[in-house]
Order: structure tokens, then C-alpha cells, then sequence
């Protein structure tokens, strides 16, 4: 396994105290080692999974010449001249049920999409071009031979990968298995991931705040953001600012049969200024970095790997504040899982939109604003959703995407454009 010195060693300017997202982004992926453990699933259950194995396809698609259009197939060597001809239906031929007849010159067959092509045609005059009466279709001049016509094997050849390994399976991957008769996949286990908050003055929901107490909101969004990522999620609930209460939730989300953890995800205790212990006790279990990104919201992480009598699992400590969560979360966490998932890494899209509300930022960090995007007239527009404070969690519910601003970049007025991370399939 890599360690973090070995990876840091390929930046040479890696600063802990002031390390760019980007930097972030290349350590998360050159340290962390996917699952290697697979299971076969029946389709409807793979949705979802990472494909282990690429899916090879036995048969030819289309597995033969057929028509892409409804209505009339005829030889390629008898086209209509400049005044157009005349031609006797000698049959019709259905998607699965072929014409098996011979076609000869001045003949013609009716057809329908996706049938079997006839065997002496190859060209195909669209419905809505040809006039049929009775047994005689009169058909237009400048038909083109094989106009229409699919071949076999035009979207897929035998022996081709039709879906690669590293694949998340959408519902068309599904699709395209059962097309070719394939009834299970290979698939990647689930990443297990534990998760916890830390705070002594976190209160669990239905219990009664007391002074200075609030509740714990982290254990939710985490748990959700890791439910739609479609890992194993394991709630370890909340730990008490206390050493050995830390150390031993680390050590039994590595060591439990129950649990093993792949990778745990923390919230709070790595902020400047907090218990000391919490960097002793991680760093003391393993390999682990606290970092000052250059981002904002979330400035505060800790990464690494964990390990107990054996067992090792790959720690994300993630800041307390609500929203900076979240925003750590989907900036740096969201493709680490994915890639431990065995994963094939696939960029979040962005949209560009004319930004309606000034927003101030000195370039050095990469910042992300809660905003609302809308289509208009001109294009996408988006504003902020007001405070964006990194603890007002209400601001994340009203928004419907991210506004992400670049390391290099500097402020923005109304009227320029911006990146936008749209919310919709990832929270």
C-alpha cells in the first residue's frame, strides 16, 4: 500500500498548511486502493453497482440487415429511373417474422422497422414516399441503393465489449445486457463505510437541548450523501470528546466483524484549535495528514489510513460545520469513494451561467457558493441563496446547485459567467 509520504513526495510544492484542491484531489486518488471482491447479481439488482467485469457481447447487434424505416424494400440493381416505376408487392415482411421469398426485378416488399431485410434487397423507400394500391407500389426517382438499411452488427460486433469494467450500471447498461440475453453481471461489492459525529455538545433527535447543545445534523446529510452514492452505510453514532471514547470507535470500525470498514468518514474535532489528542490518536493509529485547504467552505480535513490489530481503513475527517460537510463531501470525498468502489472516474458536469448576484473572492482557494440556477430566454442564470454562512444548513436545502469558483479566480460581477455544479443526481 502507498503511504502518504510516498505520494506527497510527487508534489513538489505540498504544503499541508495551504495545499490547493487540486493537490487534494491527485493525493485522495494516488493513495486509496479499490475493493477487489466481486459478486454476481441478477440485473435488476446490479443497478448501481461498479461492473467488475466488462460485459462482451456473443452475438451481433443488430443480429441482422434490417430496415430502419416503415416501408418499402427493393433490389439495389432495379433503383426507379428519373420518372419514377412501378413495382409488384410480392409480400410483407414483420419485426420477427421475415419475408422468406425471392425478390425479382420489378418487384418489391412492403416492410416495417426493424424487420429482417429480404435477401435479394437492400434498399428501403420510407412509407410516406412510396403510393401502394392493391399489389403495385409506384415509387419516386432519386432513391439511393441502401438507403435505410441497419446492418448487422452496426451498433455492436460478437466478441466486443458492449459495457466496460468500472462502470456505475444505469438503467441503459441494464438494458443493453438483457438485449443480449445476459441474465446476471459481475459486480464490485459495496464499499463499506463507517461514519461519525464528535462533539460533546451534540444532541441526538428526540432528546431535549439542553444549554449550548445543538443537533446533530452531519450523521443525516452523511448518511444520505453516502445512500445515494450506493455504498454500504454504517452509523456509528455520536462520540463523546474523549480520547479513549475516539480511539475506540476507530479501532472497532476497523477490527468488528460486524463492521470492517473500507473507510470511515468522521465530522468535527479537526479544526485549528481543537483537542489535541484528536491528531495524536489518529496519527498514533496510522498513516494520517491534517490539511488546510485551499477551499472554502471546509478548510480543515484529515486523511489517511487507519489501522487496528490487522484491519485498516481509509479515514476521511471532515470539518463540523453543516454545510462545509456537505461541500467537503461532494469536492473531495464523493470521487475518493467512488474510486475505492472500483469506479472508472467521471467528472461531475458543470453547467455555465450568467451570474445575477456579485460575489466577492480573492483568488488562492477555490470556493463554493450556495446558489439557485434557472433557465431564461438567454441562457442559465443563477444566484446565490443569500448567507452563506458554512453553518446554515437551510441554505444548502434551498439550494439546487453549487457555484464553483477557481483557485485563480478573483471576484465576480453580475453579468459574468460562472460554473455551476447542479445538485440534481448527487444529493
Amino acid at each position: 500500500m502507498n503511504t502518504l509520504a510516498a505520494v506527497t513526495s510527487c508534489l513538489s510544492d505540498y504544503d499541508p498548511n495551504a495545499l490547493p484542491l487540486a493537490h487534494a484531489k491527485r493525493i485522495l486518488a494516488d493513495f486509496i486502493t479499490p475493493v477487489e471482491e466481486s459478486e454476481t447479481l441478477t440485473l435488476r439488482a446490479a443497478l448501481g453497482r461498479v461492473l467488475a467485469d466488462a460485459v462482451i457481447s456473443a452475438i451481433d447487434v443488430p443480429a441482422h440487415d434490417n430496415s430502419a424505416m416503415d416501408g418499402v424494400a427493393l433490389r439495389g440493381d432495379d433503383l426507379p429511373d428519373v420518372a419514377g416505376k412501378s413495382y409488384r408487392v410480392v409480400g410483407a415482411a414483420f419485426a420477427g417474422k421475415p419475408f422468406a421469398g425471392a425478390v425479382g426485378i420489378g418487384e418489391c416488399v412492403r416492410i416495417m422497422t426493424g424487420a429482417v431485410m429480404p435477401r435479394d434487397c437492400d434498399t428501403i423507400v420510407p412509407q410516406e414516399f412510396a403510393r401502394i394500391e392493391n399489389d403495385r407500389a409506384l415509387l419516386p426517382a432519386g432513391v439511393k441503393r441502401g438507403q435505410h438499411r441497419r446492418f448487422a452488427g452496426e451498433d455492436l460486433k460478437a466478441g466486443a465489449a458492449a459495457i466496460e469494467a468500472g462502470r456505475v450500471l444505469t438503467p441503459s447498461d441494464l438494458g443493453l445486457a438483457a438485449s443480449l440475453g445476459i441474465p446476471t453481471l459481475n459486480v464490485k461489492r459495496r464499499a463499506r463505510v463507517a461514519f461519525f459525529s464528535t462533539g460533546d455538545e451534540l444532541a441526538s433527535i428526540g432528546e431535549p437541548l439542553a444549554e449550548g447543545s445543538v443537533y446533530d445534523s452531519n450523521r443525516y446529510t452523511i448518511y444520505g450523501m453516502l445512500t445515494r452514492l450506493g455504498v454500504e452505510a454504517i452509523d456509528l453514532g455520536v462520540v463523546r470528546d474523549d480520547p479513549a471514547a475516539l480511539e475506540a470507535a476507530l479501532r472497532r470500525a476497523c477490527e468488528d466483524p460486524k463492521i470492517r470498514a473500507d473507510a470511515i468518514v468522521t465530522s468535527g474535532g479537526v479544526s485549528v484549535g481543537e483537542a489535541d489528542y484528536t491528531k495524536e490518536i489518529m496519527q498514533r493509529l496510522g498513516d494520517v495528514a491534517f490539511w488546510k485547504i485551499a477551499m472554502k467552505p471546509g478548510r480543515p480535513m484529515a486523511f489517511g489510513r487507519v489501522s487496528s490489530n490487522g484491519c485498516s481503513a481509509i479515514l476521511f475527517g471532515l470539518p463540523g460545520n453543516p454545510v462545509a460537510v456537505m461541500v467537503t463531501f461532494y469536492a473531495l470525498v464523493r470521487d475518493a469513494l467512488l474510486r475505492l468502489s472500483g469506479a472508472r472516474y467521471c467528472e461531475l458536469p458543470t453547467l455555465t451561467a450568467i451570474c445575477d448576484t456579485p460575489l466577492k473572492k480573492n483568488p488562492g482557494r477555490t470556493e463554493y457558493q450556495r446558489g439557485i440556477a434557472w433557465r431564461a430566454t438567454d441562457g442559465w442564470h443563477v444566484r446565490v441563496t443569500g448567507a452563506q454562512g458554512s453553518g446554515i444548513l437551510r441554505s444548502m436545502s434551498e439550494a439546487n446547485c453549487l457555484i464553483v469558483l477557481p483557485h485563480e479566480r478573483a471576484s465576480v460581477a453580475v453579468g459574468e459567467l460562472v460554473e455551476a455544479l447542479p445538485f440534481e443526481g448527487i444529493v
